[in-house]
């Protein structure tokens, strides 16, 4: 059974449901109009943050219409960054239709308005506290309004070296930087995101236990990240934020026709079914979205749903790599950057950004080419979970490479 063909039978294994629960007008009139909308709002941490448990993932916005419609929905966080190309302008214009946007809550990352796909989007240790400041103003502008309520330092663990992860992490500059941005009204709180590919759990530990974070976003799915539970725990404990991400387990964007929804509102009740979770991110591209994902919004795991997720994970969990692993790396006489060409590999075949892949892939400092003729299978036997590592690595090479 291909992807598609899952995701389209599911339909037959769960229908969701919009619970009848108050709401502000907007939302009575949607659902009125057989509309679903948000029915969980949850606080974020230590935060004063009270959010949308299913929230708004801009990665590739297109049009300031789809966040007015989202609003009108319920949903109230709004997670951008300068590098997600029109983003910030596509926000900024459609919260100029409001004379307040207090309960609207925006979060961006420290970076800069350039190609993510060159690398070197993202601040790195290095940059000045002007810089961080600089970037954050940036924001600011684009998105027409005079404070962020989060500020993520983002993507740890894109290098494997945990030590330079760790000094980007508490770079003093940055720290200084958000103390001021803090202190002159500009941001509310720091936060800190990882999708990986290495030492995701141990990195974000790290900020957890420092005091310096308010909140992270790790990537969190039902296809299960071990060392993720514990993580979230801590957080919980020390009254630090958790909004999860990646949790469709790289079935967003798969190119295909994602059906009425009941795959990724499964997906979604499995993350907000743990206390310890506040809401989650994911990208929304149509008002299709808003329809599929929606109804899952303050629902509970039922059986119906777990059995539409093993049932994905019985035929999927031995393609997708978990981000953040990184058990296979160490196997490559190589040294191919395994973990990375996977993660590539991912949002080329399954997210839909072809360009943005390959120009990444272009960049990496020891590329699959190898792979073609290696006869050594130790990277698939190093993997917990069962991926055939060096077949996916070779099919890598040739899709990013463009090579037959």
């Amino acid at each position: 059974m291909k992807r598609r063909q899952f995701i389209q039978s599911s339909a037959a294994l769960a229908v969701g449901a919009v619970a009848g629960v108050g709401g502000s007008a907007d939302q009575v009139e949607a659902k009125s109009a057989n509309k679903s909308s948000i029915q969980q709002y949850n606080s974020v941490g230590r935060t004063q943050m009270k959010i949308s448990d299913i929230s708004f993932g801009s990665g590739r916005l297109t049009s300031s219409s789809l966040i007015l419609r989202a609003i009108d929905r319920g949903i109230n966080y709004f997670d951008t960054a300068p590098d997600y190309g029109e983003s910030e302008n596509l926000i900024g214009k459609a919260l100029r239709r409001f004379k307040s946007r207090e309960k609207i809550y925006l979060a961006s990352k420290f970076c800069y308005p350039i190609s993510y796909s060159s690398g070197k989007s993202h601040l790195q240790v290095g940059s000045s506290k002007d810089d961080y400041i600089s970037s954050v103003e940036g924001s600011l502008k684009r998105l027409g309004t005079d404070y962020l309520d989060v500020v993520f330092v983002h993507a740890m663990g894109e290098k494997s070296s945990f030590n330079d992860e760790k000094a980007r992490l508490f770079d003093p500059n940055m720290l200084e930087a958000a103390k001021e941005l803090k202190k002159s009204g500009k941001i509310r709180y720091l936060a800190v995101s990882s999708h990986g590919p290495y030492n995701m759990e141990k990195l974000m530990l790290e900020a957890v236990k420092s005091g310096h974070f308010d909140l992270i976003m790790p990537a969190f799915n039902f296809l299960k990240f071990p060392k993720v539970p514990e993580l979230i725990r801590e957080a919980k404990q020390r009254g630090v934020g958790v909004i999860a991400m990646k949790t469709l387990a790289g079935a967003n964007e798969s190119n295909v026709e994602l059906g009425p929804g009941n795959f990724e509102q499964a997906a979604f009740k499995w993350v907000l079914n743990h206390a310890e979770v506040d809401g989650l991110v994911v990208t929304f591209k149509s008002v299709t979205h808003l329809d599929d994902y929606l109804p899952a919004s303050g629902q509970v795991l039922a059986g119906k749903d777990q059995r539409i997720l093993d049932s994905y994970a019985a035929m999927y969990g031995s393609e997708y790599c978990r981000t953040g692993c990184g058990d296979c790396g160490p196997s490559c006489s190589e040294g191919v950057d395994i973990a990375s060409i996977l993660r590539y590999q991912m949002y080329f075949e399954n997210y839909g950004e072809e360009k943005r892949a390959m120009m990444a892939y272009n960049d990496i400092n020891k590329n699959a080419e190898s792979c073609l003729g290696c006869a050594d299978d130790s990277c698939s036997s190093a993997c917990s979970y069962g991926l055939s590592v060096g077949e996916k690595l070779r099919s890598a090479h040739r899709a990013l490479s463009m090579q037959a």
